[in-house]
């Protein structure tokens, strides 16, 4: 009785994703190509110096974003992760987490920008964006384990379809939020759709959209340990193999050396929202005395039509 009922949801998805890997595979052995090879560059960027240069420039960048506290603070992340000998496969997991963050951002932003301009396009996008979020993250490296092999590609593509939701969400509230005031000072002085959104939205926006740029970054950190099952390796791996060994130590030193990433990047992209905030207060300022000086322009017009008119009575 429950067979005759049984939708087949999963035998028609698993269909469709068989028609596309046959009719599509070339695509796919593309996709697979540029990201093997994006990641093995970075990859080694990030493996071949020795641990301090990489850990000076992690605290050069902490410096500029937030000042002595994090660079120091990042320094001493960088030395406990070097002293449990985990340095390696840290670099594996954060080249993984900077090619999914910037692809998956990449592909949010213009459709965070389309939806906030665009009701209709925010209305289907949606109950997408929903969806992404709510499914289990295990979920995605089914179809792409079976798209594109076992191996690190897998993990990235899963990890940028998981992290993508807030990216676009964010950018979508934050243009949504600017004053409209605002906006009408841009057209009042006859600046092109373009240039307001480059010039008034995007910087008071800011905010909002580096915000969603650190939930894209802790969303595909997060993802580090799932896509080592599939053999994407570095931090994940190790601790897959933790767990596969029941080897405690081997998962608290992987462990905490993925929270301290976390940290550090978390840290970063937050002192460059605060940065890009102050940016955008000043822009906001500037636009409200354009929105005054706009105002100003109409008084006096009216001003001088005033005397005209009374010429006529």
């Amino acid at each position: 009785m429950n067979d005759l009922f049984r939708l087949p949801l999963g035998d028609v998805v698993e269909t469709i994703v068989r028609f596309l890997i046959d009719a599509l595979g070339w695509f796919f052995d593309g996709i697979s190509a540029v990201f093997d090879s994006l990641y093995g560059g970075l990859d080694w960027v990030l493996s071949t110096p020795p641990f301090w240069v990489i850990g000076i420039a992690l605290a050069a960048l902490a410096y500029l974003a937030k000042g002595w506290g994090l660079a120091i603070g990042t320094v001493l992340g960088v030395l406990l992760i070097v002293s449990v000998n985990q340095w390696g496969n840290a670099m594996d997991s954060l080249a993984l987490v900077i090619i999914a963050s910037a692809v998956a951002v990449a592909i949010a932003l213009p459709l965070g920008i389309w939806a906030a301009r665009n009701d209709t396009v925010s209305q289907i996008l949606r109950p997408i964006l929903d969806f992404l979020q709510t499914m289990p993250a295990f979920v995605y490296l089914i179809p792409a384990l079976i798209m594109f092999g076992v191996g690190v590609v897998p993990g990235i593509v899963a990890t940028i379809v998981f992290a993508l939701a807030p990216g676009v969400r964010l950018t979508e509230l934050g243009i949504r939020g600017v004053d409209a005031e605002v906006v009408e000072a841009g057209h009042a002085f006859g600046a092109t759709p373009g240039r307001i959104l480059r010039q008034i939205q995007l910087p008071l926006a800011l905010p909002s959209i580096m915000a969603g740029v650190n939930q894209v970054i802790m969303l595909s950190l997060s993802m580090v340990v799932i896509a080592g099952m599939v053999g994407a390796g570095g931090l994940g791996g190790q601790v897959v193999a933790s767990l596969s060994r029941i080897d405690i130590s081997l998962g608290v030193e992987a462990g905490v050396s993925v929270v301290i990433l976390a940290m550090i990047l978390d840290r970063l992209t937050s002192g460059l929202a605060t940065r890009g905030g102050r940016a955008s207060r000043r822009s906001a300022s500037r636009a409200d005395s354009a929105k005054k000086a706009a105002s100003a322009g109409e008084a006096v017009a009216v001003g001088k039509a005033r005397p005209a008119a009374g010429g006529f009575s």
